[in-house]
């Protein structure tokens, strides 16, 4: 169950010049103290501030929990690798205990592995919108097939609303380029002339805006799926949908072929069918099974796990199975992310708040209503399991940011990364990675065939992808094209 829940919250001229790090960096005392909600003693936890708005470094502060495992040999030590969580929205704290269960020994014992809680995530200065809990996934959406576009425009304005009220003073700095440039402030507070780095899907988009800030900075970065920053957010959401329509065709496929384990359907169409009306009648009235009655929504959420992770394709379809009969689900997955028991001051819906915050201020989204009954007319007809969702208006068309905050690809001038993929990424098309590869000159693409999402960090990754990394991040090693594993 540890494995399922880890896998599942893992769901682009001229170089830039980087804005000189503020001199409260360099200075700050790290007191190394146990983590909230980690009862792992060898990680310890430290508190950065870092300023509100980077442009402005002499103002408001606002603090990041850094977390921090050390080298297993001291004596192979190299420096610090950085991770965090992915989303946006994901905590990072934890991060280094999940990537020690990852990544080779000899990485290990080579690296300090740092994680870090992005800013309004979690232990960072979390933010709220004042909803009473989280949405499924952490991710705001409704499906056009269940409620009126009317509808769900007045539910996204007074959401946004909501957030405007509630956490207005931070949104305007809630964007992945503000994030990179706290981690350039972690990285001078712990005294490193270079960083090293790996991280999986949005965490991967905020290494590779890292490297375009602070290519002096770059030591090994490992980007395992990254989204492909000139598109993010609105142009890459609607770009996913056939991916996504893809893969869970193939999910209904392999469940309609073993139909006497699970008893949906004996057919593709029948499997989808009895998943629709299921979710039909879950929209009118949550399906009572054991302790827990499931909305659409979250219901929803299971189909998006199984459409991501073809590993869990057995996992899901034993739960939608024991859900639909009104038992409860044998291998549960929670439709709603949760900080770690422990972990104190996180409000109730801030995993949602964090991720709308980034995907809505990172840069601007279509503010005309019509343009999003347009993508529902077209999308929404042509790919009919997600694009009545993926496609549909949500809050960002009525944030109160509105502006490009992002920082073109073609600027950057960093030494080459390794990048990874899985050929049939739903979440992350591989077109993301070949973008970003390519962006980051020399870089070099490693793909597996699978229809899995970050393929080395769920656990999905072959010996020739793994040796990839190792080899990399031990001897700085690149493969000497890019490799189909």
């Amino acid at each position: 169950m540890r494995a399922v829940t880890r896998i599942v919250a893992a769901v682009a001229g001229v170089v830039l010049a980087a804005p000189a790090v503020p001199a409260l960096a360099g200075g700050q005392r790290l007191d190394w103290l146990a983590c909230p909600g980690v009862d792992d003693p060898r990680l310890r936890c430290a508190t950065v501030r870092v300023p509100l708005d980077h442009a402005r470094p002499g103002g408001r502060t606002i603090e990041i929990a850094v977390s921090r495992l050390p080298a297993a040999d001291p004596t192979t030590r190299r420096g610090v690798l950085f991770t965090t969580g992915g989303g946006p929205g994901n905590a990072g704290v934890p991060e280094p205990l999940n990537l020690a269960r990852t990544v080779d020994p000899a990485v290990l014992a080579r690296y300090d592995i740092v994680g870090f809680d992005m800013r309004f995530i979690e232990r960072s200065t979390p933010i709220t919108c004042g909803q009473p809990e989280e949405e499924p996934g952490g991710y705001w959406i409704r499906t056009a097939t269940y409620q009126s576009f009317e509808d769900t425009a007045r539910e996204a304005r007074a959401y946004a609303r909501d957030c405007a009220r509630h956490a207005g003073w931070a949104l305007p700095f809630a964007t992945t380029a503000q994030a990179a440039r706290d981690m350039d402030v972690i990285r001078a507070a712990l005294g490193e002339r270079t960083v090293s780095f790996l991280g999986g899907s949005y965490a991967a988009m905020l290494g590779a805006a890292y490297s375009t800030l602070f290519p002096h900075r770059v030591d090994r970065f490992v980007l395992d799926s990254p989204v492909d920053y000139d598109s993010a957010w609105h142009r890459y959401e609607l770009a996913r949908i056939p991916a996504f329509e893809d893969n869970y065709a193939a999910f209904t496929a392999y469940v309609a072929a073993n139909h006497a384990t699970f008893g949906l359907g004996a057919t593709p169409a029948a499997v989808g069918e009895t998943v629709r009306l299921a979710f039909a009648r879950a929209a009118v009235t949550p399906i009572p099974a054991g302790d827990h009655a499931w909305t659409a929504g979250e219901l929803g959420y299971l189909a998006v796990v199984a459409t991501i992770f073809e590993q869990l394709w057995p996992v899901v379809a034993t739960d939608l199975a024991a859900i639909f009969s009104g038992a409860p689900p044998p291998i549960p997955i929670d439709p709603r992310p949760a900080a770690l028991p422990g972990t104190p001051g996180v409000p109730a819906d801030n995993h949602t708040a964090a991720n709308l915050a980034y995907r809505c201020g990172d840069n601007a989204w279509p503010r005309d209503p019509r343009t999003y009954r347009q993508a529902l007319a077209t999308l929404g007809n042509r790919y009919p399991v997600y694009g009545p969702s993926m496609a549909n208006v949500n809050p960002c068309a009525y944030w109160p940011v509105s502006e490009d905050n992002t920082v073109p690809l073609r600027r950057n001038r960093a030494p080459a990364a390794l990048v990874l993929a899985a050929t049939h990424d739903a979440s992350v098309p591989l077109d993301n990675s070949v973008a970003t590869a390519r962006a980051i000159a020399g870089s070099r693409l490693v793909t597996v065939d699978k229809r899995a999402h970050v393929p080395l960090l769920s656990g999905q990754g072959n010996a020739c992808l793994t040796g990839a990394v190792t080899g990399y991040l031990t001897d700085g090693r690149l493969p000497a094209q890019d490799l189909t594993c």
